[in-house]
């Protein structure tokens, strides 16, 4: 096994490489709060199946999960339904990932939905 060192340089004009995606209510928690410590040079994402916890955050990139599958209204604490509201929205997440990023963190309370 070789050992890669990953470039992390980049000219100011560039978006952030790093991007930390917050995935229902935990993982949004945890993304919102990071958001207003006012952190630098890592671009934040939050997803959820619920579009009334997207309204009320403040991260700029939101991606709402399974908005045909469960109209906006969350997952119930239903795994297999959060799981099939990511499917559904995986080309959405797709794009998201595709702007410049090098290194993704994702935080997730994996509480049921």
């Amino acid at each position: 096994m070789t050992d890669e060192l990953i470039n992390f340089d980049m000219s100011a004009n560039q978006s952030s490489i790093i991007k930390v995606i917050g995935v229902g209510g935990g993982g949004g928690n945890a993304v919102n709060y990071m958001y207003n410590l006012g952190i630098n040079d890592v671009s934040f994402v939050i997803c959820n199946t619920d579009a009334q916890a997207l309204v009320n955050s403040p991260i700029p990139i939101k991606v709402q999960l399974g908005e045909s599958l469960t109209e906006g209204r969350g997952a119930g604490n239903k795994p297999d339904k959060g799981r099939q509201a990511a499917i559904e929205s995986i080309g959405e997440i797709s794009r998201v990932l595709e702007d410049n990023t090098r290194m993704v963190f994702i935080t997730a309370g994996m509480g049921g939905g």
